[in-house]
C-alpha cells in the first residue's frame, strides 16, 4: 500500500508503518503507510493547484471520468468484494451489495451532470439582474469509516469530484486497502493529477492537522459524535464548511397490528447486518404489549439460530477489532448490572481452528425495563439489542425520541394513521415503515440531535459541496444615481 500525492504513488517519507489485522483470525493481513505532516501539505497543496484546472473541465467531461472509474470497478468487482471480506470481515453477500452500492452511488452521482442550476432574480428595476450560481467549494477532505469502507468512499468522493471540488481522502486505519483499491480505478480512469489524492495514518497523529488544515474548504465525515465534536471545534480555525454524519441508536416499533414475519425479518437485518456494525442498527426494539410476549420468544429464537464464524459461509462474520469484541462484553456486563435479562447470546461463540482467535461476538437479545439504562442511551455498534414493552402509541414515540442521536428509525404497523403519525412524531432523519433500509442514493441521509449536520445522499447531497455565488449587474447603460455620493463631485 501506497500514499497518492500529486499523481504519484509514494511510500511514506518516514518509512513508518502499521499493522492491520484479519478480523476473522486475529492474523496481520498487511502494513499500512503512516504519512506525516509534510505529506499531508503536499497532498492539499497538490489539491489546491488542480482546482482550477478540473473546475473548469466542466461537469460533462468529470462525470464521464466518473463512469469510466465505475466501469473499472465493476469489470474487477471481486478483488474488491475480496479486500472487503478481508480487512473488514464482511459476509461475502455483503460485501457484494456494498460494491453494489459504490456503483449506485457513483452513476447516480455522474447523471447529475449539466443539471447542476441556479437562480436569477430581478434587482430593483428591470435592467438589473441578480444571478445566483452554484460554484464548487474548493479543497474536500473526505474521512471515511471501517464499517462501509467502500460505500462510504464512492458516497463523498462522486459528489464532490462531479460538483468540481478536489479531494484528499483519508480512510479509517482499519479499513484502508478498499479505499486505496477505488483510488486507483480513478487513477486508471484518467483523472488528473492532484485532483484525488490519498492519505493513510493514525487518527491520533495527524488528524487534528488535516482537519484545522488552512486550504481545506469542506470536512465530510462519517464516524463517531465524539469525533465528530472534535472535528468542529478544529475546523472552526478556518470555518471549514462541515457534512458529519455521526452516531445512531435507531428505535423499532412493532405495532399490534403489525406483519410478525416482516417485521421479524427486518429486525433480524437491521440489528445484526455487518454484525450490528451500523449507524443504522436497530438498537432498541419497543414492541406493543398484546404482542410482546410471543414476538420476543420468536425474535430470541431466531436470533439464538444465526451462525457465527467464517464470512464466506456463516449468517454473522466478525467485529472489527479486538476493541470493539471486548466492548461487547462490557455492553452485556453493565446491562446485566442495570437488570436487564439476555434472552440470547451474550457471550464470544467458541469456534475452532483460525476463527478461535478472530474478533467474533454472539448474536445477543437483552430485555431492559428502564429506558435511562445504558443500553438503551448509549451506542452499542455490534450485534447487541434491547427489547422493552410499550401499551400506547405516545409512549412510544417518547420512548424513541428519548436519545441523543436521530439518524434511523423503524416503524411495524398495518394501520395508515399510526404510520402517519409517526412520521410527524418520530424525530429522525429517516424512518422505514413496514420496510427495512439501508439508505437510498436518491434519498437525502441526515439526522437530529448529536447525529450530525448536513446530510448526503440525493440533489441535497450534492449542494453540500456547493456554495451559491451571487452576480449582480446593471446593463441598462444609463448614468448610476448614488443618493449619498453628490453627482458634482464627479467631473
Amino acid at each position: 500500500m501506497k500514499l497518492l500525492i500529486d499523481g504519484s504513488w509514494k511510500d511514506p517519507e518516514s518509512g513508518k508503518y502499521t499493522e492491520k489485522m484479519n478480523p476473522s483470525t486475529g492474523e496481520m493481513l498487511e502494513k499500512i503507510p503512516s504519512a506525516d505532516r509534510k505529506e499531508v501539505d503536499n497532498a492539499y497543496d497538490a489539491a489546491e493547484t488542480a482546482f482550477w484546472p478540473w473546475y473548469e473541465l466542466g461537469s460533462k467531461e468529470r462525470a464521464r471520468l466518473i463512469l469510466k472509474a465505475a466501469d473499472l470497478i465493476t469489470a474487477k468487482r471481486k478483488e474488491l468484494e475480496d479486500i472487503l471480506v478481508a480487512e473488514n470481515g464482511k459476509r461475502r453477500i455483503e460485501a457484494a451489495g456494498e460494491v453494489d452500492g459504490v456503483l449506485d452511488q457513483m452513476t447516480y452521482y455522474a447523471g447529475f451532470e449539466r443539471k447542476l442550476t441556479g437562480n436569477v432574480a430581478e434587482g430593483e428595476n428591470f435592467d438589473r439582474k441578480i444571478f445566483q450560481y452554484k460554484v464548487p467549494r474548493g479543497v474536500v477532505l473526505a474521512l471515511t469509516p471501517w464499517n462501509f469502507p467502500a460505500a462510504m468512499v464512492a458516497r463523498k468522493l462522486a459528489p464532490a469530484l462531479l460538483t468540481g471540488n478536489t479531494v484528499v481522502l483519508k480512510p479509517s486505519s482499519d479499513t484502508p486497502h478498499s479505499a486505496e483499491w477505488i483510488t486507483r480505478k480513478f487513477v486508471e480512469a484518467g483523472l488528473p493529477k492532484g485532483v484525488l489524492n490519498f492519505i493513510t495514518g493514525k487518527g491520533s497523529e495527524i488528524g487534528d492537522y488535516m482537519v484545522a488544515h488552512k486550504k481545506v474548504s469542506v470536512i465530510t465525515m462519517t464516524g463517531s459524535t465524539e469525533t465528530g465534536q472534535r472535528i468542529m471545534e478544529k475546523a472552526s480555525a478556518n470555518m471549514a464548511k462541515l457534512i458529519l454524519e455521526l452516531g445512531g441508536k435507531a428505535p423499532f416499533i412493532v405495532w399490534k397490528d403489525a406483519d410478525i414475519k416482516n417485521a421479524l425479518k427486518t429486525l433480524l437485518w437491521a440489528k445484526f447486518w455487518n454484525a450490528g456494525q451500523s449507524c443504522i442498527a436497530a438498537e432498541r426494539v419497543y414492541v406493543h404489549e398484546d404482542i410482546y410476549d410471543s414476538f420476543v420468544q420468536k425474535f430470541a429464537s431466531a436470533t439464538s439460530s444465526i451462525r457465527v464464524g467464517d464470512p464466506e459461509t456463516a449468517d454473522m462474520g466478525p467485529l472489527i477489532n479486538a476493541s470493539a469484541l471486548t466492548g461487547m462484553e462490557k455492553v452485556v456486563e453493565t446491562a446485566k448490572d442495570d437488570g436487564a435479562k439476555v434472552l440470547a447470546g451474550g457471550s464470544r461463540p467458541k469456534l475452532s481452528g483460525k476463527l478461535a482467535s478472530g474478533y467474533f461476538y454472539l448474536p445477543t437479545v437483552l430485555e431492559e425495563k428502564d429506558q435511562k439504562a445504558s443500553l438503551f442511551q448509549n451506542e452499542v455498534f455490534g450485534p447487541i439489542t434491547g427489547v422493552m414493552k410499550v401499551g400506547d402509541l405516545e409512549t412510544a414515540f417518547e420512548l424513541a425520541n428519548d436519545s441523543r442521536y436521530g439518524l434511523a428509525s423503524y416503524l411495524f404497523t398495518n394501520d395508515v394513521t399510526t404510520a402517519m403519525r409517526a412520521t410527524e412524531r418520530v424525530r429522525f432523519g429517516e424512518i422505514y415503515v413496514n420496510m427495512p433500509g439501508p439508505e437510498a442514493s436518491q434519498g437525502y441521509h441526515t439526522g437530529f440531535r448529536m447525529t450530525g449536520q448536513s446530510g448526503e445522499g440525493s440533489q441535497y447531497g450534492i449542494e453540500e459541496y456547493l456554495k451559491i455565488k451571487n452576480v449582480y449587474i446593471d446593463y441598462s447603460g444609463k448614468p448610476l444615481s448614488i443618493n449619498t455620493v453628490r453627482d458634482d463631485l464627479i467631473h
